[in-house]
């Protein structure tokens, strides 16, 4: 299973930059988790919009939505130039009712309800879903392929129900939007410390870091999660290849 970073921005990106967003491969199936500002843009560096086979939406806020508009009238000029594809399969909640319909389009896109503590087979991978502690509704996600596990929080601050879901995760990629000074006072989110103390917790084998914020010296977030985890601690890097073997 390989896993690229597409975007590592939180709420909007940075010049030339797309917001959080992961490519997930596996036996030449490519699964995109969120779909926000910059992202269609910046996958296209890795694979043909046509060779997309499913996508996964954790919520529908703004930085993890905004491309799919695009993406879907991406299928349309497709099927009037003559080369109609399937449609594509985007897995989202309905707690949020009109957003999940926006999923749905014109025979090009068919939005498919996902449920936390329910597993899915797309494709080769095994998903599974838990909420997260969001100022709207919010799915972290497990990814299950070739025996390796990959788990992504999504948008999320501290609670206790990703210690068990996290746990053994072969590879943990966490949200750490906030610095330390900023821990408590911006709801939904988490610092550097507490993505560390998560990994630390859940016995995760290497932690990336990402929906990072566009102001300040990023490497001290990292900093903060080495100060509770022992194991690999990384950036996310856009465009680097983490393979799961």
């Amino acid at each position: 299973m390989n896993i690229i970073p597409i975007g590592i921005w939180g709420g909007y990106p940075k010049a030339n930059g797309a917001t959080s967003s992961f490519l997930i491969e596996h036996e030449g199936y490519n699964l995109l988790f969120d779909c926000g500002s910059g992202v269609l843009a910046s996958l296209q560096n890795y694979i043909p919009l046509e060779q997309l086979d499913a996508v996964v939406i954790s919520h529908y806020h703004a930085d993890h939505i905004a491309d799919i508009g695009s993406l879907q009238y991406s299928r349309l000029i497709n099927y009037y130039t003559g080369n109609p594809m399937p449609p594509l399969p985007i897995y989202g909640h309905t707690q949020d009712k009109e957003g999940f319909e926006k999923l749905s389009y014109k025979e090009q896109t068919v939005g498919i309800e996902i449920f936390d503590r329910t597993s899915y087979t797309v494709g080769p991978f095994t998903l599974s879903f838990c909420p997260t502690v969001h100022p709207v509704y919010c799915l972290a996600m497990k990814v299950s392929a070739a025996g390796k596990t990959a788990v992504f929080t999504a948008d999320t601050e501290w609670t206790d129900l990703l210690v068990e879901f996290s746990r053994e995760a072969d590879i943990l990629i966490s949200e750490a939007n906030l610095y330390e000074e900023y821990l408590g006072k911006s709801p939904g989110h988490m610092a550097g410390s507490e993505a560390g103390t998560l990994a630390r917790l859940a016995g995760a084998k290497r932690l990336i870091l990402t929906h990072l914020p566009q102001y300040g010296e990023l490497t001290t977030i990292a900093e903060a999660a080495r100060g509770q985890y022992d194991g690999e601690v990384e950036l996310a890097v856009v465009g680097k290849t983490y393979t799961l073997v």
